[in-house]
């Protein structure tokens, strides 16, 4: 989204007095968090993944997708990244009812050609921001829109704010409850599911991003939001995930809340009845998508962990958190948020895409010239993308520049660790019966099965 938080919700979330973060919430004990398991790939490996969301929002129908370059991907992988949120458009790839566009989805492939060639796993996210054409954006297509008459006045200068228009919600209503509409939905995922189930780059699909829907008359939106997600978000995910899974077993399946889960509202969302689901939720503030700098004192980071591990918690499933990462990374304690950020991620998610890469300013990860944008080289910090073996501790200390991984190994399998570009700058050792193998930024740690082993990696200069 890169979703500015607006002034007609600040004040909507200010009357109802139900989101504001909790000065003393705390992140969850250990303990309570060893109930949110892991991410794995197909040799049983434990995956973290890193990367950023990809997206051309900017062009569409033979245009579509043309500003995502094979650069892009180049520079993630150079940047030591392996993986890629990719936004897809319903609104591009069914145009028109019942007619799926052949060059849209070569589009699609050419992306994820470039990303298998630099080894990065990509994520296919149906992506939307106001619902769709119909309103100005992208996403749902505008034969898919049915607002039943109501009213929309367009917000350009606070773009969010259109959510709440009276035309938008209904139109969300209608496309949770309508059933042409549910059929139309599900058979845009098998369309893409048979067209990608085998293609090596894919690793999930994110079924919808930032789901909304219609506030009620005397509903707080924390009341709303946990409404729509356990009646309308819960039905519809189940619904998508069998339309799915009749064209693909193996990939992982991303389910989002609704926004409001950023305000550290617990989701409402119910059991998705799927053998590998992942939590999927986004990481923005009220208060630093307005503008605003970091407080820590706030409590805002805590609340948000203690309220998205209930979740995955609850329901043993793997947390991805889509999209992160404020606007203006230039005030005085965003050095601070993006080093408190990255240990609360590390807690207890199996990664993260920031937002956004692209090469400019606002959102975007990098310059014009290709250097990361003010603080976002915090990111760049060495980490395990896949551990054969089991997991007892995976820390990166900021002010330290120390890395260690703790695990046991497995059976079979290539444990790797990914270095940032500054890789000359690493060192890198190995305790425990375990050989390792180095070659720029990529290290490759092959040990006996049962054998306890700890890698550490440790900066010998700020890059």
């Amino acid at each position: 989204m890169g979703s500015v938080l607006t002034s007609i919700v600040t004040s909507f979330v200010l009357a109802a007095g139900a989101l504001a973060p909790a000065a003393d919430a705390r992140p969850a004990p250990p303990e309570q968090r060893a109930g949110i398991p892991r991410l794995t790939d197909d040799e049983g490996r434990t995956l973290t993944l890193r990367g950023w969301n990809v997206e051309d929002k900017a062009n569409r129908g033979d245009q579509a997708l043309t500003a995502i370059t094979e650069k892009h991907f180049r520079d993630l992988r150079a940047k030591g990244f392996g993986f890629a949120r990719l936004l897809v458009f319903w609104d591009d790839l069914e145009p028109r009812r019942g007619h799926y566009s052949a060059g849209y989805l070569r589009k699609i492939e050419r992306v994820l050609d470039w990303a298998r060639k630099y080894d990065i796993q990509v994520l296919l996210d149906a992506h939307q921001d106001v619902f769709g054409p119909a309103f100005g954006h992208r996403g749902i297509p505008a034969w898919a829109t049915r607002t039943d008459g109501l009213p929309f006045t367009p917000h350009p200068e606070d773009w969010f704010a259109e959510y709440f228009e009276p035309a938008v919600q209904r139109a969300f209503t209608h496309l949770y409850e309508d059933p042409d509409l549910q059929r139309a939905q599900a058979r845009m995922w098998q369309v893409l599911a048979e067209r990608f189930a085998r293609h090596p780059a894919v690793l999930g699909y994110d079924l919808i991003n930032e789901p909304m829907g219609e506030v009620r008359e005397g509903e707080d939106l924390a009341t709303a939001a946990r409404r729509i997600e356990a009646r309308q978000l819960t039905p519809m995910y189940n619904r998508l995930a069998r339309a799915v899974r009749a064209a693909d077993r193996t990939n992982w399946l991303f389910v989002e809340p609704t926004p409001v889960v950023g305000e550290g509202v617990p989701t409402g969302l119910g059991a998705i009845r799927d053998h590998r689901t992942v939590y999927a939720p986004h990481f923005y503030n009220t208060a630093m998508e307005a503008g605003a700098d970091y407080d820590p004192s706030a409590g805002w980071i805590e609340s948000y962990e203690a309220a998205v591990t209930a979740y995955p918690r609850q329901r043993h499933i793997p947390v991805v958190v889509g999209e992160w990462g404020p606007l203006n990374n230039r005030l005085p304690m965003m050095g601070r948020f993006y080093r408190d950020a990255m240990t609360s991620l590390s807690r207890y998610t199996s990664g993260w895409a920031g937002y956004v890469w692209c090469y400019g300013g606002g959102y975007c990860a990098l310059d014009e010239n290709g250097a990361f944008a003010a603080n976002k080289d915090r990111t760049a910090t060495p980490y395990a993308p896949a551990v054969a073996g089991t997991v007892h501790s995976d820390t990166y200390d900021d002010s330290t520049r120390v890395y260690r991984l703790s695990y046991t190994a497995g059976r079979r399998g290539t444990t790797e660790i990914s270095l940032p570009p500054t890789a000359g700058r690493w060192r890198v050792s190995v305790d425990g019966r375990a050989e390792l193998r180095r070659h720029g930024g990529e290290v490759r740690i092959e040990a006996r099965k049962g054998a306890r082993v700890t890698v550490t990696v440790t900066g010998t200069a700020r890059g």
